[in-house]
């Protein structure tokens, strides 16, 4: 009987040790996977931050679309990607494709546009502005910032009469999009950041700038003096680099140019720019998708400088 009772109490020992350790395997396992899960995460984060580094900044570099031009919307986006990029600026009037019918325009159909959102998911690149537009009347403007809204645009870049400066600023706070004018080069409305600023004076804080660098350029200013104009009212680019000061320049790989890349990066950051880069690059119109490449490489290369 004693041997019995010892050869139970000695299972019941077994057995209990047996469990706990069971539970400690299980324990570790999980710790263990969690502790595997917290290092993927934290290494793709390390990946975008290094592949991506502008992202530390909140800076979008993305591409208008008036880059690709010569070809559909939807070929626009896999150029863009192509190139490394995931945001993009659209323009109106581009032929859309992908088996869509029909231009990018703000009057198109909701079924269109929930069309387009769903090539856009597809192919990973997000739409975050469009233009350069306006519209010639109260209820034009109001259908292209219910466009913007449908779309979950943050910007719409333009260059409006003087008349609708407040109509666009009270639609700003209405439908809670960015409006950033947009420069041209000389003798354009906008060509001068002076004049943006005073169009700027007393309306919502919404309404800003859309810099266009390599219009400056054209324009004989300094990109950084201009920048430095419209501390605090930048809210995205237009991004060139240009072969030479004059209103025949054309576009060349960044940090090539006459632009002043790194000193209108290192500007942006000082102002604590957040926001769009949209490459815009108006040359070699049939194949330009490596020169966008390359002038990626070197904002990111210039990027990671600054970080230094």
């Amino acid at each position: 009987m004693k041997k019995l009772v010892l050869s139970a109490f000695t299972v019941l020992c077994l057995t209990v040790s047996c469990k706990n350790n069971q539970s400690n395997d299980a324990s570790t396992s999980a710790s263990g996977s969690a502790s595997d899960s917290a290092a993927t995460a934290t290494s793709a984060t390390t990946t975008s931050s290094q592949s991506n580094p502008e992202e530390k900044l909140d800076w979008k570099l993305g591409a208008q679309a008036y880059t690709f031009n010569r070809f559909t919307f939807a070929e626009a986006i896999d150029k863009i990607k192509s190139c490394g990029l995931s945001y993009v600026e659209a323009f109106p009037g581009q032929t859309i494709g992908g088996g869509i019918e029909g231009k990018m325009e703000p009057n198109m159909s909701a079924e269109k546009r929930n069309q387009i959102l769903k090539m856009l998911q597809d192919k990973g690149v997000k739409m975050v502005s469009f233009g350069v537009t306006g519209a010639k009347d109260e209820a034009g403007w109001r259908e292209l910032f219910q466009f913007a809204k449908d779309m979950g645009l943050e910007n719409i870049t333009m260059e409006p009469e003087p008349e609708f400066v407040p109509l666009v600023s009270k639609l700003c706070d209405e439908y809670g999009i960015n409006a950033a004018i947009h420069n041209h080069p000389t003798p354009s409305r906008y060509w001068n950041p002076d004049v943006v600023i005073a169009a700027m004076k007393g309306q919502s804080k919404r309404l800003g700038a859309c810099a266009d660098i390599g219009h400056w350029v054209r324009s004989g200013l300094d990109p950084v003096e201009c920048l430095k104009k419209l501390d605090g009212h930048i809210i995205q680019l237009h991004f060139k680099d240009l072969n030479e000061k004059s209103k025949d320049a054309h576009d060349v790989h960044w940090g090539q140019g006459v632009s002043n890349v790194d000193g209108v990066l290192a500007e942006l950051k000082r102002q604590n720019f957040k926001g769009l880069f949209s490459a815009e690059y108006e040359y070699n119109w049939e194949n330009s998708a490596p020169d966008v490449t390359a002038s990626v490489q070197y904002f990111r290369e210039a990027v990671q400088k600054l970080e230094k």
